[in-house]
């Protein structure tokens, strides 16, 4: 009882050498983060001081790229090094930052200069482009880092590290800010991840190489797309993503410009209000693992959901900076309790070898709620008042709670998703060449004829299984002449294809399989045929 309770404790996957590693580098770097949001966020509402919908494209900037790269990312994760593009995406926002660093020093980027506004929406979004190629493949290493027990709290640990950071950052900028300027805030930044890409370099990641030829990146993103339109129970952690995020995004966009414009605070101020806020999300990082064992997962963010609306409609409602800080410090706890769980629940719901392709989907969506959410509510904010936009944005919060609870969370937690490799390899007479096909796989089984209806319905079951694992045309056809005879095809694009769905085949989809499998009355298992497309296929000793 004691070695379970130590295994699934907190802070256990710190005992992980090289997880502890990358996260306190990751925290260095995220400290730098947000100095780094906090000054570009300072730094607009000095360029464009009465302009809402450049404060709110600034978000945008940060938000678009993710929409826009999400897919290849993930694809690129799931089929290539994962440590080398760790390196080459961090590599690349250190190169973002100093520049956009060396330009405010100078004054380049100044009040003075009109361009100054769209050359830092143009970094903003350069940067973005780094963060927006890195953050499916960071999620998708934490597992490799620690065990699927351990998973929960690693998440859970990682907005330790971005709730602290939150904390840190913000007041650090605030001083930094006031007494250096800007400039110094984003050089600082590109310092830090100086210390991520170190740990990254020294670490001994074993690339898993497959027999079969790597995936191309189109046909990877293809997969992906293939798999989360064909896995309900991920589709339910979309809606869920998307129900809260388009509505909170109000928040984060139009927060600088209430703290200078409604609150007439200085850059320091606005710091203590994101460190309260950080305070919040550290605080309810050391909650969660409470409510996890009282609540399910689907109450938990049904419940932040809901704060989270009601906080902000006391934002909407006052004017006051120290109620402010007690809500941002609600807002902390509520917002960390949704992102955590939503994460959690999208780890849990797919396998490895479409991880970073998953995550990226849900990300994009994420990124795209909050940049259109941004540049709805900021628009509203520039025709109405601030009051207006987060009044209304925090009823549609509330709102969204009832209308997406039907989508059930809780569904990813009951998978085994380890691979069950319990299909045989047949014989055959040749060896087709990775890149040959298609490929028509069939399976014949026998059914009495008065189940027929029950195993057809059981048949759509496993027919999602087998579009997720990478058929592009899927049918069950009955045998006229033998009316308990059935066929099961399955188109697949290539050898390698089909080669790689007997690896992605899941412990929890054998029970599906085995379902089916039940109504066979055959004296003997569904004879299945690999039939492969032969109208250009040339005869060849090579590939």
């Amino acid at each position: 009882m004691a070695a379970s309770a130590i295994s699934t404790s907190m802070w256990s996957p710190l005992k992980q050498q090289v997880f502890r590693a990358l996260w306190i580098a990751s925290a260095i770097s995220s400290v730098g983060t947000w100095m780094h949001d906090v000054g570009a966020a300072w730094l607009m509402t000095t360029l464009a001081p009465n302009s809402p919908i450049l404060v709110a494209l600034l978000q945008a900037a940060s938000s678009l790229p993710f929409f826009l790269l999400a897919l290849p990312a993930g694809a690129i994760a799931d089929v290539v090094d994962r440590r080398q593009v760790l390196l080459y995406t961090q590599s690349w926002m250190l190169l973002v930052a100093t520049s956009l660093g060396l330009l405010t020093v100078t004054g380049i980027v100044a009040p003075s200069n009109p361009a100054s506004p769209w050359i830092l929406l143009g970094l903003t979004f350069a940067m973005s482009i780094g963060s927006s190629m890195n953050m499916p493949v960071w999620q998708a290493v934490t597992p490799e880092l620690v065990t699927k027990e351990e998973l929960p709290q690693a998440v859970t640990l990682s907005g330790i590290v971005v709730n602290l950071s939150r904390s840190i950052g913000p007041a650090l900028a605030g001083i930094i800010i006031a007494s250096a300027g800007t400039g110094v805030v984003f050089l600082l930044n590109a310092a830090s991840f100086i210390s991520v890409i170190w740990v990254i370099y020294t670490w001994k990641r074993v690339h898993q190489q497959s027999v079969l030829p790597a995936e191309r990146v189109v046909g990877a993103i293809q997969a992906g797309v293939r798999y989360v339109s064909n896995a309900p129970v991920f589709q339910s952690i979309i809606f869920r993503t998307i129900g809260y995020i388009f509505f909170a995004s109000a928040l984060f966009a139009l927060l600088p410009l209430l703290a200078r414009k409604e609150l007439k605070l200085d850059a320091l101020g606005y710091g203590i209000i994101l460190g309260f806020w950080g305070i919040g999300g550290l605080a309810g990082a050391f909650v969660l693992p409470k409510l996890r064992q009282k609540f399910s997962i689907d109450r938990i963010v049904a419940g932040c959901s809901a704060v989270m609306g009601l906080m902000m409609l006391i934002i909407a409602s006052q004017r006051n900076f120290y109620i402010t800080c007690a809500v941002m410090l609600l807002v902390g706890i509520s917002s960390l309790g949704v992102m955590v769980s939503l994460n959690v629940a999208a780890q849990s719901a797919v396998p490895n070898w479409v991880k970073a392709r998953a995550l990226s989907v849900q990300l994009l969506v994420f990124q795209g709620g909050m940049s259109l959410g941004s540049l709805l509510w900021g628009t509203l904010a520039q025709h109405t008042t601030l009051s207006t936009s987060l009044a209304a944005a925090g009823i549609g919060l509330l709102v969204a709670i009832f209308i997406t609870a039907r989508f059930r969370l809780k569904c990813s937690e009951l998978l085994d998703l380890r691979a069950s490799l319990h299909w045989d390899q047949p014989t055959h007479a040749f060896e087709p060449c990775p890149n040959d096909g298609p490929v028509l796989v069939t399976l014949e089984y026998y059914i009495d004829p008065n189940k027929a209806e029950e195993f057809t319905l059981a048949m759509q079951a496993l027919a999602q299984i087998r579009r997720r694992d990478g058929a592009i045309q899927w049918g069950l056809y009955q045998d006229v002449s033998n009316p308990s005879r059935f066929v099961e095809t399955a188109l697949v694009e290539s050898w390698a294809e089909h080669r790689r769905q007997f690896e992605r085949v899941t412990v929890s989809d054998k029970v599906i399989e085995d379902r089916v499998l039940a109504y066979h009355i055959g004296s003997e298992a569904p004879k299945v045929s690999e039939m492969l497309y032969s109208k250009k296929r040339v005869e060849s000793a090579e590939c």
